[in-house]
């Protein structure tokens, strides 16, 4: 019977250290998501008119609106706008989540 057949050896050792460095990238990557989750981004539209800030997660804090785009009589216009607005923070927020997480992949399916 051979001495170091089969599985034994460094091969268990191996294997503890690829089990700990995936440990440390998951540790990292949720790091990075609660980092993004954090982070306040901020979306306008109407040269400004509109300020829809959303958290990383696309959680809206606060939506802004100048005095003069209400216009009672043209509701539609103001819907667009804010629409416009949180589209805009909303790729702001997938621009970071992909430079924060990009180097991760699809870890723990954070991505």
């Amino acid at each position: 019977m051979a001495k170091f057949g089969g599985f034994g050896g460094g091969s268990n050792m191996q294997m503890q250290n690829l089990m700990r460095q995936a440990q440390q990238m998951q540790q990292k990557a949720l790091e990075a998501q609660e980092e993004i989750d954090g982070t306040v981004l901020e979306g306008t539209s109407g040269g400004g008119m509109v300020t829809v800030k959303i958290f990383g997660n696309k959680e809206v804090q606060e939506v802004k609106l100048q005095k003069e785009v209400v216009d009672p009589d043209d509701v539609e216009m103001l819907e667009d706008m804010i629409v416009a607005a949180f589209n805009d923070a909303s790729q702001k927020a997938d621009k970071l989540k992909e430079e924060k997480l990009g180097a991760f992949g699809a870890i723990g399916g954070l991505m």
